[in-house]
């Protein structure tokens, strides 16, 4: 009985179930069709809506576009007739310069035509003058007995002898005019500037002797196994020379502010008496300080004999350096504060700037304090130094040239190379050797002697002239004035020398010139 319901029960909900879901079907599938029925009707709406815009939109841009062309189709038309019009102008102007360019070529071939015509009639006369001057050539060549070229050489010698003649002629007169009116004033300034300039006549040399009291400290200066004269030459850079010189000791060496700090220090030991390395390298640093402070002293010393001012203190131990230094055995300390005195005066003299001068005068050999360490000529080294030390380029120009090395660049820099030469060459200013003045005598006899025309030469007053006897039979009067200036000009480029040179010819008569 149990049994029995049961399976009614399963067998009733089984079909309540079915039947449920064949209920749900049917709503669903109604109610589906009903809904995909009105979206069918909606979307058919909406197609139609947006075609009926579609094709409104269509047509306004149909219709925009037909004006958008209208409108450039009446540009470009309006385009199109503006470019022919000027299309149209430049093809007259064209037609123009065409026209006009015929009637230029027209008159060119027309002006050819007058040309060759005119140069075939040239032509002609040519050839009929040179028949004429040949047949005229040649009745002269008969005439006369001498040929074209000879009597061209003829000609040519006498032109040559003539202009010779009155060049000769206007040299002496150029020349006696200049010295009228160039030598007096020349002499003045400079005889001036001499006489008011007051400096020392020393001469110094590149070795130092230091007395002894007595021959004995030879042995204390030597030392055990050499230990002290071996300190003193190391601490110094200096040799000491020990000969058989009686009560005396020679110091040698290139740096002059070297050898001063020795000597100092060898006379310090000496009246010491206490001669070893500790006492040597103690005497050496107090001698170094010493001559630091004379360096320096000497400089300034120098600026004020001058009236030059505002240097660099570096420039002023270089010029108090020069101290040491010498030239020819002339000191160049000295030397430069009588160039700077020499060249200021001369330049008041002469209405330019004596403070220039004076300051270019003392500095003009700065380059020698320096030229023993360093290579380069002392010029160069100058120009370095002062522009190291921000010396105006005025100053560095007007001492640039007083030997020459560089051109002139202004009137100061003239004066500084002839007050350096008026120090140099005076009396007593320098020393020569022997040897360098018979070499430099024979070297100036050697110019004059090779120079055609010359018989003799004789170098007189210490090289500071020579005189030479041209030869009779090949050098006239007149042509002894080229004479003297070739010999002049060959001595100044071949030889280098203080001052200058006279050179003088004699024959019948005498002719003076100068090698500057």
């Amino acid at each position: 009985m149990f049994t029995i319901d049961t399976r009614w029960v399963i067998l009733i909900a089984v079909v309540a179930a079915v039947v449920g879901l064949l209920f749900g079907y049917i709503m669903r599938k109604a109610i589906g069709e009903k809904t995909i029925g009105n979206a069918e009707q909606t979307a058919k709406n909406l197609i139609l809506d947006s075609e009926k815009r579609a094709e409104s939109i269509r047509k306004e841009q149909i219709l925009e576009a037909k004006e958008e062309a209208h409108r450039i189709k009446k540009e470009t038309d309006e385009d199109i007739k503006q470019r022919r019009l000027e299309i149209s102008k430049s093809e007259k102007r064209l037609i123009q310069k065409e026209e006009t360019l015929d009637k230029k070529i027209e008159n060119i071939e027309k002006k050819e035509e007058n040309i060759s015509q005119k140069e075939k009639s040239i032509v002609d006369k040519e050839s009929v003058l040179t028949e004429s001057l040949d047949r005229q050539n040649a009745e002269l060549e008969k005439i006369s007995g001498y040929t074209k070229d000879e009597a061209k050489q003829i000609l040519l010698s006498n032109v040559e002898k003539e202009v010779r003649t009155e060049a000769s002629v206007l040299i002496k007169e150029i020349e006696q005019e200049a010295r009228e009116n160039g030598d007096r004033k020349a002499k003045e300034i400079i005889t001036g500037a001499i006489q008011r300039c007051a400096a020392d006549h020393v001469a110094e040399i590149t070795v130092s002797v230091v007395p002894l009291p007595n021959d004995e400290m030879k042995g204390r200066i030597i030392g055990r196994e050499g230990r002290n004269i071996r300190a003193i030459e190391s601490m110094t850079g200096i040799d000491l020379i020990i000969d058989d010189t009686p009560e005396a000791v020679v110091l040698s060496g290139f740096d002059p502010v070297k050898r001063e700090v020795a000597r100092i220090s060898l006379e310090k030991l000496i009246v010491d008496g206490r001669i070893h390395p500790s006492r040597i390298e103690e005497m050496v640093n107090k001698a170094e300080k010493e001559v630091a402070n004379i360096i320096k002293e000497a400089g300034e010393q120098a600026s004020f004999d001058t009236g030059v001012h505002n240097l660099h203190p570096e420039l002023i131990k270089l010029i108090g350096r020069l101290k040491y230094r010498t030239s020819y055995g002339q000191n160049v300390l000295k030397h430069s504060v009588e160039v700077a005195l020499l060249a200021g005066l001369m330049a008041s003299e002469l209405g330019l700037d004596p403070k220039l001068a004076k300051r270019a005068g003392l500095l003009h050999d700065i380059g020698k304090a320096v030229d023993h360490e360093r290579e380069g000529t002392h010029v160069d080294l100058g120009i370095e130094l002062l522009q190291k030390y921000k010396e105006s380029q005025t100053v560095i120009d007007s001492m640039a040239s007083h030997h020459g090395d560089y051109e002139a660049k202004n009137l100061e820099a003239v004066l500084i190379t002839a007050a350096d030469a008026l120090s140099a060459a005076r009396p007593g200013a320098r020393m020569e050797t022997l040897e360098t003045y018979i070499k430099r005598l024979q070297q100036l006899e050697e110019i004059a002697n090779t120079t055609k025309g010359v018989d003799h030469s004789f170098a007189i007053q210490a090289g500071r002239e020579i005189r030479i006897i041209a030869k009779p039979d090949e050098v006239s009067d007149k042509d002894i004035v080229f004479l003297a200036r070739e010999i002049s000009k060959k001595i100044e480029s071949e030889m280098e020398y203080p001052g200058q040179i006279k050179v003088n010819v004699l024959r019948e008569t005498r002719a003076v010139d100068y090698a500057k």
